[in-house]
């Protein structure tokens, strides 16, 4: 079949959930520059499972740490951008978030997209029990939906109580604090939501007028916050302190609901626990029960198996299968099993040295790989009747502040051309859904950028 001469990188559908299009992030290290990332492009859309596989060090966790504007110093997002299309209103064109506020990536963090880290004993706070570890989240997206649930328990118990039972006025003053509370919260919410879609609305224009206007805004939005009223005075006074009670009780019973449905046995104690009073296999599950607290729309998994052991592999992977047809819309697999991609990823990308290799349904990647460094892959894998040596890519993968010029895989190659020492290949899509970055395929000798 002919290659699709025209785009460059997998383009974004009706369907697109994330995208990333020729993103670099590089890491000023006293010994040079680390160019991690090397135009990477990659859609992630509605309702799959979408893998990133490669060895270590080829970009993985940088793509994701990207795409959720989790790069700490010396790194930097120096060009590309990110786009996320989150709900209906933004489904047109997308977000882009490179240039938005950390304000507005808070918001978004822990509640439209989230991210299981790669150490549950490093992503975990030593002194925070697990409730407040999980309840975090609660209180940071959903504290609006949690004062409306403790104001309904609130007044229903004093609707049970007796005329003349002193806990009916406690109770009513209880409510009434909440009351003011969540109106503040709903006015911060109205605010917000005023200037994200005034933002939106300037996304597209370039002029010095939307760009001030642009900061004008991010600058409200990072300085609105919710007020209270007689609630945020309550607060401050300890007599009064205790109307917030109720609600503690209330994120208590979500968190303990939430362990209880990930298979966590007497969610009531673990929830009062310590991370290091936990297991290597129940750390991980409290760092899941973290991502997906709030529901989010896209669950980033980076190598949420490493460090375990075969049995509590397995069960964390069913757990995120399951959770996938039941409580998210799409995964994002971080990698380098080729086993867990064929079990659990819909479609694959392959990544070596910072570098996009090949994107594919896993059905056809491994069915007929493209690239030279995913067949030297998959040729590596054992097999069951294996008899003779296994296959092994030579070399050592390169040092990223001296990368090799042209393909970044050239030194390694065994299909190597003249032309891969001097030209970066451009991918492109050799079968319909089947891109590749390579030479040896007609197309690819334009460059990709």
């Amino acid at each position: 079949m002919e290659p699709h001469a025209e785009p460059t990188a997998p383009a974004a559908g009706a369907g697109t959930l994330a995208q990333t299009r020729d993103l670099f992030t590089n890491f000023y290290t006293f010994e040079g520059v680390v160019r991690a990332l090397n135009g990477v492009s990659i859609v992630v859309n509605r309702g799959e499972t979408y893998g990133l596989v490669g060895e270590s060090g080829c970009g993985k966790s940088v793509t994701v740490r990207s795409l959720m504007r989790l790069v700490q110093q010396p790194g930097r997002i120096d060009s590309g951008k990110i786009v996320l299309f989150l709900n209906a209103a933004n489904r047109s064109r997308g977000i882009e978030i490179v240039e938005r506020t950390e304000t507005y990536m808070q918001s978004i963090r822990g509640s439209d997209i989230s991210m299981i880290f790669q150490e549950p004993g490093a992503a975990l706070n030593p002194v925070m029990s697990v409730r407040e570890q999980v309840g975090e989240s609660y209180r940071f997206h959903r504290m609006e939906q949690m004062i409306g649930e403790t104001i309904e328990r609130l007044e229903k118990d004093r609707q049970g109580m007796a005329g003349a039972d002193p806990r009916r006025a406690l109770r009513r003053m209880q409510a009434a604090f909440l009351r003011a509370e969540r109106e503040g919260y709903r006015r911060c919410a109205a605010r917000i939501t005023a200037i994200d879609d005034e933002l939106y609305g300037l996304e597209e224009r370039g002029d010095a007028e939307a760009r001030d206007r642009t900061h004008a805004l991010d600058r409200a939005r990072d300085r609105t916050h919710p007020r209270g009223g007689s609630s945020a005075v309550a607060r401050r006074v300890p007599v009064l302190r205790r109307y917030r009670r109720p609600l503690d009780a209330t994120i208590h019973g979500h968190v303990v609901e939430l362990l209880r449905s990930l298979g966590i046995p007497n969610p009531e104690n673990v929830a009062q626990r310590y991370p290091h009073e936990l297991s290597g296999g129940m750390q991980q599950r409290i760092v899941i029960a973290m991502a997906l607290a709030c529901h989010p729309t896209l669950l980033v998994a980076d190598e949420p198996t490493s460090n375990l052991d075969v049995t509590i592999q397995a069960q964390i992977v069913e757990l995120i299968k399951d959770l996938k047809r039941t409580a998210i819309s799409s995964v994002l697999f971080i990698t380098h099993d080729l086993g867990l991609v064929a079990e659990v990823c819909d479609r694959v990308t392959v990544m070596y040295a910072g570098d996009v290799s090949e994107t594919a349904t896993v059905k056809d990647l491994f069915r007929k790989p493209l690239h030279p460094y995913t067949q030297g892959l998959l040729a590596s894998v054992p097999k069951v009747q294996q008899v003779e040596e296994l296959s092994m890519i030579p070399g050592a993968v390169p040092n990223l502040i001296r990368p090799p010029q042209g393909c970044r895989f050239h030194p390694r190659c065994p299909m190597r051309m003249d032309i891969c020492e001097r030209e970066k290949p451009a991918t492109v899509e050799h079968e319909a859904g089947h891109w590749v970055a390579c030479h040896r395929y007609p197309g690819s000798a334009r460059s990709a950028s």
